[in-house]
């Protein structure tokens, strides 16, 4: 199982490292909010859109920090793995919790652009698109997420197939290359 989580991180690394130098920073994170902001067509200045890019500058310091990097330092791919790893990945629900719910949360309220706590088929694509996720892919995802078929998703539903997903125990298409 661990070999499954350490290539998704890899996947999540070589998403964040968008120039391909083989380091992370700050900017890669800053980047990836600002294109799921863009994906739904919210202005970053926006409450939503400010939530969502305060999140993803809150993952980075807090790893930078796990880390014992300065917060305008990089992460290798190694440091990465080895952080995410430990505060994350083995801490379970208390790692997801502290690290990527507060990211997921922001950014799955900016999908919800209808502000009716369900994630339609559309809303989950724009947002899958926007981290990397090809459209079958995302429509693969939607539908082993969707487990009661209503064509919806919850917040919780969506947040229990990332955390499992990170984990290794679900195997669904939640990240690209």
């Amino acid at each position: 199982m661990l070999d499954v989580r350490s290539e998704r991180l890899a996947r999540r690394f070589r998403l964040w490292d968008t120039d391909g130098n083989g380091h992370v920073d700050r900017s890669d994170f800053e980047n990836e909010g600002r294109r799921i902001i863009a994906a739904f067509g919210e202005d970053e200045r926006s409450p939503r859109g400010r939530a969502v890019l305060d999140s993803y500058l809150a993952m980075w310091d807090y790893l930078a920090a796990k880390a014992n990097i300065d917060p305008d330092g990089t992460l290798s791919a190694k440091q990465f793995d080895r952080v995410a790893q430990t505060e994350i990945i083995l801490m379970g629900d208390t790692g997801f919790s502290a690290v990527l719910r507060p990211t997921l949360s922001a950014t799955l309220d900016l999908c919800d652009a209808d502000g009716d706590r369900q994630i339609n088929p559309a809303e989950f694509r724009n947002w899958i698109e926007a981290i990397g996720v090809t459209k079958p892919h995302a429509e693969e995802a939607f539908d082993q997420i969707d487990a009661d078929h209503d064509g919806q998703l919850s917040i919780d539903e969506l947040s229990q197939a990332v955390r499992d997903y990170h984990a290794g125990i679900l195997d669904i298409p939640l990240l690209g290359r």
